[in-house]
């Protein structure tokens, strides 16, 4: 069984315990855009969009690691900023739409031995109540820790603090639904070009999203030598621009092939869709100088 490297958002609570049995809470939370297994879970696929007649789509889980886990499946909100980065909220913003409403998901905990697997199947609900547009929510397993052991001794108290650390992992993987035609366009509105230090290559793009819908697809980045022979020295899978984004801007850094010179030639990005059929999205040469 193959298994895609989902998104991950990891949690870690600080425990502070103090004397006469005061503690307190600290929870400290960060997203990462990069696509990976978190916690010993793999979960794939990394994203579900029902459009048509789609009604129904499962995750598979996989428990990588040694021990049993136990998971629990719930939403949560998630919103993207102009740099790609995402922050939870609980209100949606002008022109979002959340999906959880419209979504049924069974079961809603899960545990897994070691090296087991589970499906979590996924439903369309209410399709008679959504209005044209892209509905979005994303679906976390979180992990729930390891309660502790019966018998096991109290760790001894006294006037000085201890720390204890608890990693409890989860991952959040977008559900789509999408009603009615895609009025969605992207172009590159800006992209610049620099040697950062004088000896790394750096593209900097700028998508600019107009419709009704998110887009979601693959960056290539061909370096065209002076005979017009294309060189590939960039390639990202999985950038999305999500509604109701309307820009998104994107660093990265190109490879330093041999044979490359940066000062001269030109390079040709290219945005296609993940679909097999690799649609052309948005396409833009810039010369190097």
């Amino acid at each position: 069984m193959h298994f895609l490297k989902p998104v991950k958002k990891t949690l870690f609570f600080y425990i502070l315990h103090f004397r006469h049995s005061l503690s307190a809470l600290i929870i400290l939370t960060s997203f990462f855009t990069n696509a990976t297994a978190q916690g010993n879970l793999l979960v794939t696929p990394k994203r579900v969009v029902f459009e048509g007649s789609k009604r129904s789509e499962e995750f598979n889980l996989a428990n990588t690691g040694s021990d049993s886990a136990t998971y629990v499946i719930s939403f949560i909100q998630i919103r993207m900023k102009a740099d790609g980065s995402v922050e939870t909220v609980t209100a949606p913003d002008s022109a979002q739409y959340f999906a959880d409403k419209y979504l049924r998901v069974f079961p809603r905990r899960v545990t897994l031995a070691p090296n087991e697997a589970q499906t979590v199947k996924v439903q369309i609900t209410k399709t008679n109540e959504l209005l044209a547009g892209e509905y979005r929510s994303h679906l976390y397993f979180r992990s729930v820790p390891n309660q502790k052991p019966l018998g096991e001794k109290e760790v001894s108290k006294d006037s000085s603090i201890s720390v204890k650390m608890i990693p409890v992992f989860g991952i959040s993987l977008p559900v789509i639904i999408r009603q009615g035609e895609s009025t969605a366009k992207v172009n590159f509105s800006e992209a610049s070009f620099k040697m950062e230090n004088d000896s790394i290559p750096l593209l900097n793009m700028t998508f600019e999203r107009s419709g009704n819908m998110s887009l979601y697809g693959n960056v290539l980045v061909n370096y065209i030598t002076s005979s017009g022979k294309a060189i590939t020295v960039g390639n990202v899978n999985g950038l999305a621009v999500y509604t109701p984004n309307s820009i998104r801007n994107f660093r990265l850094l190109l490879d330093r092939k041999h044979g490359i010179d940066y000062h001269t030639g030109k390079l040709r990005i290219t945005y296609s869709d993940d679909s097999p059929k690799s649609i052309k999205l948005a396409e833009k040469e810039m010369l190097l100088n």
